[in-house]
């Protein structure tokens, strides 16, 4: 016998592919399409079969850059199987073409790699379901507008009616249409005859072609059609597929486009323009501003809602007024509006608060939230919005039921935005520093990336188209929603990226000149330069193996299970994880720290009754100042107004005139203007001097006069009021509309409890039972750790070893006494009892492997590989290949045993 190792066989399946492969390529099949992961498949057929499923196909061939797209669309209008050069030539015609050829083994490594493409170099096949949703049809044409093949236009022609063609166009007779429609094909296919052929055809029959060349390859012709087109059919340059209609064949199409496939190819990605480029520091001051005025709008977006926010709509979400009222309060666009709401709602900082009148307030979480230093803040709210999948650019806009939709409400979640936002701010990550790209090329780069869903296309077929420009799709809207977000919230400043921004993807530091090709995600942009150089081939290596590899009694191979290195950028590309994520906004906050301004612990106070804040306030200073007067203007200062009606809600909170002069005196830089203690002094003289209790609800004054005064008032007619003693006035009113009231009619009053105390309300007291964030909608099942792939590997070898593991034939099979369900070496193994136990007792002595058939508790029969380790009990405990651990099995429960073949067989 020869030593010689023979050269592996090319695989016949896709699942013979699949198990040629190492486990760094299963893993890169299992990452780049989870779904076949979830549950893990039996074995490597069931792998393949699952990979071939629509659903799984079109999920696929969706997140497939352009040209990858089109080089599985020129596969499926090539020969099946073609050859890597058929490929080649459909892509680069026949003038050639450079950049594709420098691309095209990496787009073929792709396809290949995710299982969408099989077979060596010399007989590429497409996976049939991709083939079918590919390939031209009536009813679905081919994003490259080829027609169907002379051998499919013709199938229903009758044999007369080919023989007439071919004898037309110079070509001998044949005695059947087989041979004949194959004469045609090569015919049609060499480009010197195909030339003399149109050369005999007039101008104006060839230009009829010209307008089918780039597709559609249909048109429409009358019974008695014109001479130019006469002379089309008689030579099968048109072939008739229906009663009024032609169709232009496919080896006519190439023929006349230089052997393209498509119009345009597009290997490289477009590059992504600077529109401008700024000093970095400039950048980084700007984006720090932004981060500050970011959570200024933040946290006077929940002042505001303190005491309760707007109501929850009963179909859920803002109504438009609350909303318009939300923005003018901000003073922003609603749009703009909608975007803070939504961050917050994201970061966990708000919610409803369940109960029967629902309304929207604050969660405990935001006091927490506050307490934190700004850069810290700012983190939390960057790494909510990162992973947020709801978008609120759609708030304004219509559902598939044409109903509003509103901001905080259903309908909103876009399981492509956190995808999209990370990629937009990759692509601003691989620009020079401090350069801001033109919004336009990263709409470009993205339809490039991953090419829209044409309008009205087919189920599973438009998503795969190739031309750009198809309109104002998602993701185009979803990278300009990213880049203005982006600059409010301070992740970009003056439009480039940050350094904090920079940190807070997980990203390195800046670096690369200008002009460095940004990798996008799933693209194989390859550097081979021809198929022996590997459009892949490497992926279809089998896996070493180590001579001490072996189980427990093993004698079958056993794979290395290998943790591929994770895809360049994939920190931008994917999800972070928790703990990747907190560290991220650690170092993110530690670079915004020192351009954030330091809180001040004072401010000036004017004798015009306002108060100039210089800049950020601390916290207890800002609560208190928030309480006492009213911001009348922010900015990089923000002015405060006092009015009578802001000092009287500071003393009903609980001050007294001494605790707020002390207040001022303490925090002010200028002397306390004259105007303001006189303020003071007399809303607090007034403050108090009526009491409103409930009775429903009563005035009391130890005034007389000020009752009467009230009592005379027109505007008092509303609360129904009426005298009961002569300090004392009940009223039909509660006590809340009693207190506003009177406090339009220029009163103060303070409510007072039962017992006659004065009541002190607070501002900030509402809060939500507590709540956790939002949880993203993912887009499709998530992609696996390594420890899963690891373990999901693991239990795919095991199952298709034991599933494709020969066993021996026994005697009673050999000589046909076997029959039945239990016959043939796929069906259970049959033993008796102590033949099974004799067997297994021998095989704990020689270490050797065994198939068993086994009986589980449901009653579900299996096959079994195992490697015996000790039989008592009448249990037998072994290690067990199908599921790669030790296990025991219950005798009673065994069907059979058989032996292993030997390796040699």
């Amino acid at each position: 016998m020869s030593t010689e190792e023979k050269p592996a066989a090319a695989p016949r399946s896709l699942a013979e592919a699949l198990r040629a492969r190492d486990d760094a390529g299963l893993a890169a099949l299992l990452r780049s399409r989870p779904d076949l992961v979830t549950p893990v498949p039996a074995d490597l057929t069931q792998l393949a079969t699952r990979a071939g499923t629509r659903a799984s196909v079109v999920r696929a061939l969706e997140r497939l850059d352009r040209f990858t797209t089109q080089t599985a669309q020129a596969l499926a209008v090539a020969a099946d199987p073609a050859p890597y050069d058929e490929l080649l030539g459909l892509l680069a015609g026949d003038e050639g073409d450079p950049a594709v050829s420098a691309a095209l083994p990496g787009a073929v490594r792709t396809l290949r790699e995710q299982a969408l493409l099989w077979g060596d170099d010399d007989r590429l096949r497409l996976v049939r379901t991709a083939r079918e949703l590919l390939s031209p049809s009536p009813q679905h044409p081919s994003p490259t507008g080829l027609g169907p093949t002379v051998r499919e236009a013709t199938a229903g022609m009758s044999p007369g009616r080919i023989q007439e063609i071919v004898t037309t166009v110079g070509l001998p007779s044949t005695h059947d249409s087989v041979s004949a429609v194959t004469a045609l094909t090569g015919l049609f296919t060499d480009r010197a005859r195909m030339a003399a052929l149109l050369a005999e055809v007039p101008p104006e029959s060839v230009e009829v072609l010209e307008r089918l060349v780039w597709g559609p390859p249909y048109g429409q012709v009358t019974a008695d059609p014109a001479t130019r087109l006469r002379r089309l059919l008689d030579r099968g340059l048109l072939l008739p597929t229906a009663p009024g209609t032609v169709v232009l064949p496919r080896e006519v199409a190439l023929h006349l486009r230089g052997g393209r496939a498509h119009r345009t190819t597009e290997p490289v990605p477009p590059p992504v323009e600077a529109a401008a480029t700024h000093r970095p520091q400039m950048v980084d001051a700007t984006a720090a501003g932004q981060a500050y005025t970011a959570l200024a709008t933040v946290e006077e977006l929940l002042k505001d809602w303190n005491e309760g926010g707007p109501a929850v709509l009963r179909s859920g979400g803002l109504s438009v007024r609350d909303l318009k009222r939300t923005a003018v309060a901000l003073d922003v666009p609603e749009t703009v509006a909608a975007f803070w709401v939504e961050l917050a709602y994201a970061a966990g900082l708000v919610a409803s608060d369940g109960e029967t009148d629902e309304r929207y307030a604050a969660t405990p979480a935001y006091d927490t939230w506050l307490e934190r230093p700004a850069a810290e803040r700012w983190a939390t709210l960057a790494a909510a919005w990162l992973a947020a999948t709801r978008t609120p650019g759609l708030v304004g806009g219509r559902d598939a039921k044409d109903h509003t939709l509103a901001a905080l409400g259903p309908g909103l979640d876009r399981s492509a935005a956190p995808e999209v936002r990370r990629r937009v701010l990759a692509l601003l990550a691989e620009l020079p520093e401090g350069a801001a790209p033109d919004s336009g090329s990263v709409s470009e780069r993205l339809r490039w990336e991953r090419p829209p869903r044409p309008a009205g296309g087919a189920a599973g077929s438009g998503s795969v188209a190739g031309g750009a420009g198809e309109g104002d799709d998602l993701r185009s809207r979803l990278a300009r929603w990213t880049l203005a977000e982006a600059e409010m919230l301070g992740v970009t400043g003056r439009g480039a990226l940050s350094a904090h921004g920079r940190a807070v993807l997980g990203l390195p530091g800046p670096k690369a000149p200008a002009g460095r090709a940004v990798p996008g995600p799933g693209t194989g942009t390859g550097t081979g330069t021809g198929p022996g150089t590997g459009p892949g081939s490497a992926s279809q290596s089998g896996s070493a193996t180590g001579p001490g590899a072996t189980g427990p009694g093993d004698r079958l191979p056993v794979h290395h299970h290998r943790s591929p290195a994770s895809p360049p950028f994939s920190s931008a590309l994917t999800a972070l994880t928790p703990a990747e994520q907190a560290a991220a906004s650690s170092s993110a906050a530690r670079l915004l720290a020192p351009l954030l301004p330091e809180p001040l612990d004072h401010v000036l106070l004017q004798a015009d009754l306002t108060a100039v804040a210089p800049g950020p306030l601390q916290r207890p200073l800002a609560d208190m100042l928030g309480v006492l007067a009213d911001v009348e203007s922010k900015g990089g200062a923000t002015v405060y107004r006092f009015t009578p009606g802001s000092v009287r809600r500071a003393l009903d909170s609980g001050r007294a005139a001494a605790d707020l002069h002390a207040f001022l005196a303490a925090h002010s830089r200028t002397p306390v203007p004259q105007p303001l203690t006189y303020l003071i002094d007399d809303v607090a003289r007034r403050h108090g001097h009526l009491r409103v209790g409930a009775a429903s609800a009563y005035v009391r004054c130890d005034d007389d006069a000020v009752l009467n005064e009230i009592l005379a008032d027109r505007r008092a007619a509303g609360l129904g009021l009426r005298r009961l003693a002569p300090t004392v006035l009940a009223a039909q009113a509660d006590p809340a509309g009693l207190l506003e009231g009177l406090r339009r009619m220029g009163f103060a009053p303070a409510a007072e409890s039962a017992e006659g105390d004065v009541l002190i309300t607070r501002a900030d007291a509402r809060r939500t039972p507590p709540r956790t964030a939002p949880e993203p909608v993912p887009e499709g099942p998530p992609v696996p750790d390594d420890t899963l792939l690891a373990a999901a590997i693991r239990a795919v070898r095991a199952g298709d070893l034991a599933a494709t593991a020969p066993r021996r034939t026994t005697a009673g099979e050999t000589d046909g006494e076997t029959d039945g369900p239990g016959a043939g070496s796929g069906a259970l193994p049959r033993t008796g009892a102590a033949e099974t136990l004799a067997t297994l007792q021998a095989a704990v002595l020689t270490g050797e492997a065994l198939w068993i058939g086994h009986v589980n508790a449901e009653g579900v029969a299996g096959r079994r590989v195992i490697a015996p380790v000790r039989v008592e009990g009448g249990v037998v405990t072994a290690y067990d290949h199908t599921a790669d651990e030790v296990r025991t099995y219950p005798l009673h429960r065994i069907t059979g045993v058989a032996e292993l073949a030997d390796e040699e067989s």
